[in-house]
């Protein structure tokens, strides 16, 4: 049974983001640094776990998949993993308002595939980035000092996370990277989205959550089992006619790893076999997403049933 069809859509699952405390802990961070803040965190993913058992079942129901599909965890997954991955969700919250606010160390920020972005900057042109709940994509701020053209704007259902995305904006509303709200990429959507990747900019949108409207989506290999992932990421590129590149991040160390892939130089979608090809961009996509998870397996955040279907 679909997720819709449950009524557990993950657009639909209330936003357990509350301002207040995300201020507070955000000045914690600032004010007595990263270990006095994991000590505060951990009562408040305590909370979370017991309050919001659909997040904790999916949580574990991820990690036994990964587990099960490339042994990263070194033994079944119980308890202590589960509020691992919980813990590394409420740190990555913090340092999303620390990257925004610029008070994050991007000297600690490696970057891979850079060259990919930077040739596409030379020659003017912009791209589609599919991306994935993983790490802090916020980080891309970090990009800014590097590659000063590049110009960012990404695709977000800020209905399930409004006041979190307001806080950001709060923090930093000169940023370069640009929230743009939508629910679906309708007529005119597409001719903003048009005359930004025409300009040179660059278009980020989500590739492992199906739509809100409940548009298309390619059931593809994922940690052993089908999955549903969207395809409007390769939609959007065939008609703008622009390259496509995957966006990553992960925790590595005691920093971040943000990550450039090239997955096509410009996306085909026949009339004949189009079905088929959505799925062969949607598997590539997977595919990629999943050797990323397996450099950093607790820095996937989608707690909610994924493999509802299987």
């Amino acid at each position: 049974m679909s997720i819709a069809a449950r009524g557990v859509h993950w657009a639909r699952i209330g936003e357990s983001t509350f301002a207040a405390g995300i201020w507070f802990l955000y000045g914690v961070n600032a004010v007595a640094g990263r270990r006095v803040l994991r000590l505060l965190l951990w009562p408040v993913v305590l909370f979370y776990a017991c309050t919001q058992p659909r997040a904790r079942r999916a949580s574990l129901d991820y990690l036994r998949r990964i587990e099960a599909a490339h042994g990263v965890l070194g033994e079944p997954p119980r308890a202590r993993h589960w509020l691992r991955h919980l813990m590394a969700f409420a740190e990555t919250l913090v340092d999303k308002l620390l990257a925004t606010s610029g008070r994050y160390r991007f000297a600690h920020v490696r970057i891979e595939g850079q060259q990919q972005v930077e040739r596409l900057l030379a020659e003017g042109r912009g791209a589609v980035l599919v991306t994935a709940h993983v790490g802090c994509l916020e980080l891309c701020q970090a990009l800014a000092s590097r590659m000063p053209a590049l110009r960012l704007t990404v695709l977000v259902h800020t209905r399930h996370a409004e006041r979190f995305n307001a806080i950001l904006r709060r923090l930093n509303p000169e940023s370069r990277v640009e929230l743009l709200q939508v629910t679906d990429v309708n007529a005119a959507t597409a001719v903003e989205l048009e005359k930004i990747v025409r300009a040179g900019g660059f278009v980020a949108i989500a590739g492992d959550r199906v739509p809100v409207d409940g548009g298309r989506i390619a059931r593809v290999p994922f940690l052993g089992a089908p999955a549903e992932f969207p395809v409007g990421a390769y939609v959007l590129a065939s008609l703008l006619a622009c390259p496509l590149l995957m966006l990553g991040c992960v925790r590595e160390g005691g920093g971040h790893v943000v990550r450039f892939e090239a997955l096509a130089e410009s996306v085909e979608l026949p009339r004949t076999g189009r079905t088929q090809a959505l799925e062969q961009y949607a598997a590539s996509f997977a595919q990629r997403l999943e050797a990323l998870l397996v450099r950093s397996p607790y820095e996937w955040f989608n707690f909610y049933p994924f493999w509802s279907r299987t």
